[in-house]
């Protein structure tokens, strides 16, 4: 069954955290430089829905870290907290941000949009090598 999880959580990360990753870099400059083009909108919107099934991820990831016992482990609990603050930062920045550059595409948001997309990504870096390093553990990874 971990494993199963385990390969659950991991596809779902690739696929619908990737295209968030991907979708919401390129949103600000095709808001910018091309905004009548459709572009733009078509980048908020995949952002929007994989935000919504990207929900997926931290269930998948619970219900693993539970199997594997390894809920009170820190490098999980640091990994859940990067975790919640990306989705915040997705959930009440980001997407926000685009919305209000659909309508009137600002440089400077676009500038500031750019950067927390950034901060969003690294965010899910360092999950990213929190799970496949995880400190502390006996698998030596």
């Amino acid at each position: 069954m971990t494993a199963l999880l385990l390969s659950v959580h991991v596809l779902a990360a690739i696929v619908l955290i990737g295209p968030i990753a991907v979708a919401a870099s390129l949103f600000p400059r095709h808001a910018r430089t091309e905004p009548d083009s459709g572009v733009p909108r078509l980048l908020h919107r995949i952002c929007r829905g994989y935000a919504l099934a990207g929900i997926a991820v931290p269930v998948f990831g619970l219900a693993t870290g539970l199997q594997m016992g390894v809920l009170g482990d820190p490098w999980l609990l640091i990994s859940i907290v990067l975790t919640v603050i990306a989705a915040a930062l997705l959930a009440l920045v980001i997407l926000p941000a685009q919305a209000a550059m659909l309508t009137e595409p600002v440089a400077a948001a676009a500038k500031r949009l750019t950067m927390t997309t950034g901060v969003f990504n690294l965010l899910w870096a360092a999950v990213v090598v929190l799970m496949i390093v995880r400190p502390g553990s006996s698998t030596g990874a």
